[in-house]
């Protein structure tokens, strides 16, 4: 009901009136050519509700008059008498009457249409701006995230990493006297060294994953390669990248939820998919960012794809703070295909 109520009032007032006065002729003609003794009423009051409800609550009280009058005067050349002037009169009052009615509950239904239209209109835009100040807050707390993390990353690799390799060749120096000297514990202190070096490695792998994105030329590539290495290590798969770079460079936080869904991606198709090949594409266009994860396993249950898990909806958020369009489905041949498409206007990211 309301949606043929809101085509009806966006029709043009200027189309409208004219349609209403020849609609209320047409039918003074037909009522006319019938005779007397059929009635017409309900034909007329299509042009008051027309009148009244696209041009507004006078047009219809003209309307009603106008119709009123085509009615009396249509029986009254078709031959009909009366006792006196007064019938006709109190005929035509009382059907003025009516229709005035029938104007003013229209004219009050279309006012609280409108209203709760407005409301309806005011309701969606306070939505939508709370859902817009949602995902910025969403991305700040992301963002603000991220550069924790690359600043533990960066303590860890330039402070613990610096401490620890100084205490390593301390180490070692103290096991070279040691062994000059022939002392027993030489053996005991390079042992010390190794646990040490073993330590320094450790931290160096903290640091490159809580920092695993730095946008200087070519090391977005070589992120994405060692990410894919040590994947294809972690899990006994084989996993490859390509980089088709056309355009600029996304910015660090773009970069930085590429490469997350990428990694997700990645340890869902091991994990889950039993896959054994995983290839990794990203394409940076001029006006397009497109990542793609393909693999060979057997493919994502139709279960997971109605009710997903954390790992698919992790993916499906990190795409959405971006405004990027995120798309997971079972590959044409087999396993599943990843791809998440971030566009100019769609977000943030392209610089």
């Amino acid at each position: 009901m309301f949606v043929w109520m809101q085509q009806l009032g966006q029709w043009p007032k200027r189309y409208a009136a004219p349609i209403c006065i020849f609609w209320v002729t047409l039918v003074g003609l037909i009522d006319f050519i019938t005779g007397y003794e059929f009635f017409f009423f309900i034909f007329y009051l299509l042009a008051v509700f027309l009148g009244t409800w696209v041009v507004g609550i006078l047009f219809g009280i003209l309307m009603s008059a106008l119709s009123v009058t085509a009615w009396i005067s249509s029986n009254i050349e078709a031959g009909a008498h009366y006792s006196s002037y007064f019938v006709p009169v109190w005929n035509a009052a009382i059907m003025f009457a009516f229709y005035l009615v029938v104007v003013a509950l229209l004219a009050k239904l279309k006012s609280f249409y409108q209203e709760l239209e407005n409301r309806v209109q005011q309701r969606t835009e306070s939505l939508a701006r709370e859902i817009r100040e949602r995902t910025r807050l969403q991305r700040e707390l992301l963002e603000v995230g991220e550069r924790e993390r690359r600043r533990i990353g960066y303590e860890l690799h330039d402070g613990l990493g610096q401490q620890l390799t100084g205490a390593a060749l301390a180490g070692q120096f103290t096991s070279q006297k040691l062994a000059a000297k022939q002392q027993p514990e030489a053996g005991e202190v390079l042992k010390f060294v190794d646990a040490v070096e073993k330590a320094i490695e450790l931290s160096r792998q903290l640091s490159r994953n809580l920092n695993p994105v730095e946008l200087r030329p070519g090391r977005l590539l070589e992120n994405f390669q060692e990410m894919a290495a040590h994947l294809a290590a972690r899990h006994k798969i084989q996993c490859t990248f390509a980089l088709h770079e056309l355009g600029a460079l996304p910015d660090v936080p773009t970069a930085t939820q590429f490469y997350h869904i990428a990694e997700e991606a990645v340890v869902n198709a091991a994990r889950h998919g039993r896959a054994k090949v995983v290839h990794i594409s990203l394409e940076i266009m001029e006006d397009e960012i497109s990542l793609s994860i393909a693999d060979d396993g057997v493919g994502i249950a139709t279960e997971s794809l109605q009710q997903p898990g954390w790992g698919i909806r992790l993916m499906k958020h990190r795409s959405d703070l971006l405004g990027a369009q995120f798309v997971i489905k079972k590959g044409e041949r087999q396993g599943t295909l990843v791809t998440c498409t971030l566009r100019p206007g769609s977000g943030v990211g392209l610089t």
